[in-house]
């Protein structure tokens, strides 16, 4: 790999050898480098495919305003993330979460505590990004010394989050309200207590998410054929009546439709969380 540019002493843009542009960071990777200069790889912490002008000029002003190992500190939560849950994130959440770890940890010096308003909902919804925001602030702590509160593993649960959907803080507080109301329509639909440490409630709230993304983004389903549909519609009746609810509060509450073929998606993920549930009035 070529140094095409150096950003700083920590940061450089580079061309590898089939010239795809990249952006290295790594501690002391530009100091005393210049254009042409071969990269040395046991340099490079880490490897960005991002080379758009906007994000390099970002991730420039961002290398240049926090310590470095703030850097290499969320590179190591985001590693974590990625690895638990078994799927690349956005680039984006590089310069997003780094940024906003800077200002927390600035804040939590002074004595500044933001209460995080969804907490309750993000432990609920989204309990395997809120483990990934636990240990981030165990990670925090061994690198700055610092408790960081409770609060701030929801916040970062939203970044990673975020990164996964691809989407905006908006959009995501605006997916978290949904599966709030989606659960509210099936529990009064069908009078259940719906057991939320149950597998089956992990794998409905995962659908759930991608369901309203794939709404948002007016992505469809593209599984099901017409005689499948029909059957489960047959088969599921209250089921789907339920879905279909859904998919009626959905439209009337936002500007996204639900296509008959998500409903139907969403009808066999109701029926195995309904089925798992325990009946209002049933025995302990």
């Amino acid at each position: 790999m070529k140094i095409t540019r150096v950003i700083n002493n920590n940061v450089v843009a580079a061309v590898d050898d089939e010239s795809h542009e990249l952006v290295l960071m790594g501690n002391g990777i530009g100091f005393h480098r210049k254009l042409g200069d071969e990269v040395d790889p046991a340099a490079v912490e880490k490897t960005f495919t991002r080379s758009d002008e906007k994000w390099v000029r970002n991730f420039k002003r961002l290398s240049e305003e926090i310590p470095y190992e703030y850097m290499h500190m969320t590179n190591e939560i985001i590693n974590y993330a990625q690895l638990s849950l078994g799927k690349e994130l956005n680039e984006d959440v590089y310069i997003a979460l780094t940024d906003h770890l800077n200002f927390a940890i600035q804040r939590v010096r002074q004595g500044v505590v933001l209460t995080n308003s969804m907490l309750w909902e993000i432990k609920h919804y989204y309990s395997h990004e809120f483990q990934i925001g636990q240990e981030a602030i165990a990670i925090i702590r061994r690198y700055t010394g610092i408790e960081m509160p409770v609060d701030e593993a929801g916040f970062i649960a939203m970044h990673i989050l975020n990164s996964e959907l691809d989407i905006d803080m908006d959009l995501s507080r605006l997916i978290t309200r949904i599966i709030q109301d989606v659960l509210n329509i099936i529990t009064y639909h069908f009078h259940i207590v719906i057991d939320e440490e149950s597998l089956d409630y992990e794998r409905f709230v995962t659908h759930l998410k991608f369901f309203i993304q794939r709404a948002i983004h007016e992505n469809e389903s593209k599984i099901w054929d017409q005689s499948l549909m029909d059957m489960i519609r047959a088969q599921y009746l209250e089921s789907y009546d339920c879905a279909s609810k859904v998919a009626a509060y959905i439209q009337k509450t936002t500007p996204y439709r639900v296509s008959e073929e998500e409903t139907i998606y969403l009808t066999v993920h109701i029926q195995r969380l309904q089925t798992s549930s325990r009946r209002i009035g049933d025995e302990e």
